[in-house]
């Protein structure tokens, strides 16, 4: 069956509670001592996102270069500039430590897997789990999709397969280009054959559970991109776009979390019980 309703999943801070907890400064600051950062100068949040986050944001979730290569060049180059003459293994081994660990604390939330399980009984939904994320990531979403027991492919393997009607992952470093552009989405819609998509589900936190020393969850960014996210996914696919704020405002505990996983579930049953033909 053609899908006519489409589910987007934002992931970091959305389908995953773990992966904004890592990021806490001293739990980062924990990671950074037992990977061995620590060792190679970054010793706190503030060194982390802005001389070694930030700086390759672009190129780490672009393209298939992944997070430990990028971190552990723009060590490397940081190391040198200051002249310290560090063998790349060991700072290669620390990056690989520290973004195995990272990965691994980024399992989805149990409370997810009742709601795609419904959302994989309606052959008209297409679901999507769209992230701005380096290209290791997407092996660890599928991997903790199938251990909750819910189909999953990586979009590139839909688009070879139009007829597969489970979970597709959709990673900005395997598209060439984060969900802003709208490229990311004309490619989705083209790939997955969905040009009779007649309204729109998201579920998105916009950044803003994510920690505040990572310049994409600013909080002035937040409100502009889901405006511009709304307004783009409109012109894609023609249809209109019902969002579901995915923000756990300054408590970031698990109740709160699990508070906003019950109301996306009665959100998402509205949705469902709507007629299929997409009127709202």
């Amino acid at each position: 069956m053609v899908p006519v309703k489409l589910v987007i999943f934002d992931y970091s801070g959305t389908l995953s509670l773990e992966s904004t907890l890592f990021a806490r400064p001293d739990f980062l600051k924990k990671q950074f001592k037992e990977s061995g950062l620590v060792d190679l100068g970054i010793e706190s949040p503030e060194i982390f996102w802005g001389e070694i986050v930030n700086p390759t944001w672009q190129e780490g979730s672009t393209t298939a270069a992944g997070y430990k290569k990028v971190i552990g060049d723009r060590i490397s180059a940081l190391l040198y500039h200051n002249r310290s003459i560090v063998p790349y293994v060991k700072i290669s081994d620390a990056a690989s430590l520290f973004v195995d660990s990272y990965l691994s604390h980024s399992r989805i939330d149990q409370r997810w897997q009742p709601i795609f399980f419904k959302l994989q009984s309606h052959p008209s939904v297409k679901v999507i789990v769209a992230t701005d994320h380096y290209a290791e990531a997407t092996g660890y979403i599928l991997r903790f999709l199938h251990e909750l027991r819910i189909q999953a492919v990586t979009a590139k393997d839909d688009f070879a397969n139009p007829d597969y009607a489970g979970v597709v992952v959709a990673c900005s470093a395997d598209l060439g280009v984060h969900k802003a552009d709208s490229r990311f989405w004309d490619i989705l819609k083209t790939g997955l054959n969905l040009s009779e998509i007649r309204c729109v589900l998201l579920i998105d936190d916009f950044g803003y559970n994510e920690q505040k020393g990572d310049r994409y969850s600013s909080g002035e960014k937040v409100e502009q991109r889901k405006n511009e996210t709304v307004e783009m996914l409109q012109k894609v696919f023609f249809s209109p776009v019902q969002v579901v704020p995915f923000t756990m405002g300054n408590d970031g505990s698990e109740r709160a979390f699990g508070e906003l996983i019950t109301r996306t579930s009665e959100i998402i049953d509205c949705y469902l019980a709507d007629s299929e033909d997409g009127s709202q």
